[in-house]
Parts: C-alpha cells; structure tokens; sequence
C-alpha cells in the first residue's frame, strides 16, 4: 500500500499468553541568566524528577500488585480474540515505586517492534524510567488479510468531517479522491464503508482497546495513573488525536504526541477534557503521504503518493487544541527552542498549562514520511516529562 507504508516487518517472538494479576531557578539568578540557561535548568530540573509513591491528587498510598509483569510478548482477550502487545518494563524499575507509562500505537501495517525495535527507544525508556506497551492492531485476522491497523474519525467510512460545502466547487464528503485511490476497504468494515475510501479495521473498538490496556497494566504494574501517555506514528498517531475526543480515554491519557499523523480532512474536534489536552505534533514537510501543509495554512492538505488522500492541515488542528488551553491564538505561534536540531518547533504563548513548553507544540522538520527517532523519541520524552 502507498497510503502509510511504515510495515517494519518483523518476525514475531513465540506468544507467552501471561496475565499476571520548585521547577525553576531562583529569583536572583533569573535576573542574569540568559535565556537559553533558564530553558536548559528548567528542562533537566524536569528529567531528573521522578514519580512519588502517592496518587497525585488523590492522597493515597498506590497498592502496587504483588505479581507484575515483566519484559516480554502478552495478550489479552476481547470478543473472543486475541490483542497482542509487548511490554518493555525499564531497568532500574522498582516494583513499588509507581512509573510513567507510554502506550505506542505503530503505524499502518507495522508490529510491537516498530518503536520498541529501535535501541534509542529502549535506551531512553530505561535511562528515564518510563514503562511502554506496543499493541498490535487488528486487520491481519480478516478473511482478507489485511495490514494492522487503528481506526479513527473518518478511516472505517471513509466520510470527512465537514460533508460536503456546496460553496467550493468539486467538494466531496470522502476522506479521499475515490477514483483514483485503491480501495483498502477491510471486510469487517463491509457494513459502514460509505466509499471506498475506507481503509482501517472494524473488528474492535481501539477506543475501549487503549484504555482497556492502560487499566490490565495498572493491574499488573506498578504505574503512575497521572502520567500515562501515548504516542503513535502515521496511522497510529492518526488514531491518538481520538484519545483526546473520547471522554474515558480523555481521562485516562495526560498527553498524546503523534508523529507523521494527523486527522482526516474536516476532524477539527479539541479534547474533551477541561483545560485540554497536551499534544507535541511532529510532522515532515517533504512527506508526500500524510503533509503537514505551510506554516499558517489552515486548508486542508491531499496526498501525492500515489494514492489521494484529504487530510487536516497541522496548522488548523494544533490551533483548535491550543484555543482549548487558553493560548492566545490571535496571535501567530512563536518558535520555542527544543534543543533539537534541524526542528521547527512553534507554540502559543498565554496558555493555562504550567509547563516550559506550550502545552501544544506544532515541530515540523524536512522528514518524509519517516519517524526520524533519533531525535525524535528524545522530543517526545522530554515533552511527557513536563506534563505529569
């Protein structure tokens, strides 16, 4: 498929079915410090704090199980099926000292070893101290097998978000130009599929799925429910902007950063949380399958890959999520210094969030349609870290 060609295939390891049970500086050297210092202080302040044994902002004592899991391939049941993940617990973890927690959703066709396949990855899990689920999506089990997929606003019925404007000529209300786009429609989708433009699974509610699995995780590690996270690439960073729209997994997820990953065209939805929801959205400019579109641009974007596809602009979306924390979206997003390089990262300024960076950062560099986690993976981390 040329839509999301991200399929890292692996050979899967044989499945062990196994449920176990004051940032800152001071006032006086605020005064002298450049800048750059205050942001560099600031920032490792935030890596070097670690979760406390204490529900934040309940009071209690977190009762840690007695049996956790450890490293390794788990599944849980659901409908009768099978849903496959893999479980990276980092060195150093301590049992009763509860962790952050990532779940990564890969992308369209990739496998649990996308993210946790990558040294840099499970280097900076371990060097950090985050615990990470890789799910499996579903498609392959179909009569016709299919990629692994997460579906999201748009991608089973392949209806955009806006319908059809009759004020702009030629508009459809499909999340692609459905004559010249191959039809990916999987056969569980068979009864909602309103083109063919479908393109993602409908065996499983991947909602439900994702917060399931935070909750089985919680109940066989010791995790910190404050900062539980999620990221994704392509597809499965399509799929994180839901986390913010879906009330229960809304609440369950403090912070969503997709890669290469935006929402179908006319999916301009905030979070529905009070206060909204951080998200780091990175994106590449030369990418042909999912572009981000121009600084500013509030169109929708159309694939050049082969296939043609309508997505959400990153300017439009990252602009709605921040008018949800309170940013001064009347002004134009200012350039905030990541500390990466070859990265154009811009936010809101006037936002609610207490955080050294917006709570919504739009990072956009010259990737195709890659994840680029060399520098990437490190973004995410230090992103999550400010958000607990």
């Amino acid at each position: 498929m040329q839509l999301l060609s991200l399929c890292h295939a692996l050979i899967a390891l044989p499945l062990s079915v196994c449920l176990l049970c004051s940032v800152g500086a001071s006032a006086e050297s605020a005064i002298t410090e450049s800048s750059e210092v205050r942001f560099t202080k600031l920032l490792q302040t935030v890596q070097e704090q670690r979760s406390v044994n204490a529900q934040p902002g309940q009071g209690g004592v977190v009762q840690c199980p007695e049996l956790q899991w450890t490293s390794g391939e788990y599944a849980i049941q659901r409908a009768g099926r099978e849903r496959k993940f893999r479980v990276h617990v980092p060195a150093g973890y301590d049992p009763q000292r509860p962790a952050p927690l990532i779940v990564a959703f890969h992308g369209w066709g990739g496998d649990a070893l996308e993210f946790l396949g990558r040294s840099i990855v499970t280097s900076e899990l371990d060097r950090r101290g985050f615990i990470l689920l890789a799910p499996v999506g579903l498609g392959p089990e179909e009569l016709v097998r299919s990629p692994a997929s997460w579906s999201f606003s748009g991608s089973t019925t392949g209806l955009d978000g806006d319908g059809k404007n009759t004020g702009v000529a030629d508009d459809t209300d499909a999340i692609c130009d459905d004559d010249r786009t191959t039809d990916y429609t999987y056969s569980s989708c068979a009864a909602v599929a309103a083109n063919g433009c479908s393109w993602t699974q409908c065996s499983d509610n991947d909602l439900d799925y994702a917060v399931s699995l935070v909750r089985v995780a919680r109940e066989n590690l010791c995790v910190d429910t404050a900062r539980v996270y999620a990221v994704g690439g392509s597809n499965g960073g399509m799929f994180t902007w839901d986390l913010g729209r879906e009330p229960t997994a809304a609440e369950t997820f403090r912070a969503i950063a997709p890669i290469i990953g935006l929402p179908h065209r006319g999916y301009l939805e905030p979070p529905v949380r009070d206060g909204g929801m951080p998200v780091l959205s990175i994106t590449g400019v030369n990418d042909p399958t999912v572009p981000p579109g121009a600084w500013g641009d509030k169109r929708y974007t159309t694939t050049s890959d082969g296939d043609v596809y309508y997505y959400t602009g990153a300017s439009a979306i990252t602009e709605v999520w921040a008018e949800a924390h309170g940013c001064d979206i009347a002004s134009s997003p200012q350039p905030v210094d990541v500390g990466a390089e070859g990265v154009d990262c811009r936010g809101w300024r006037g936002c609610s969030a207490d955080s050294p960076w917006p709570p919504v950062l739009d990072c956009r560099s010259t990737l195709g349609h890659i994840y680029g986690l060399n520098w990437s993976w490190p973004l995410v981390l230090d992103f999550f870290d400010q958000h607990r």
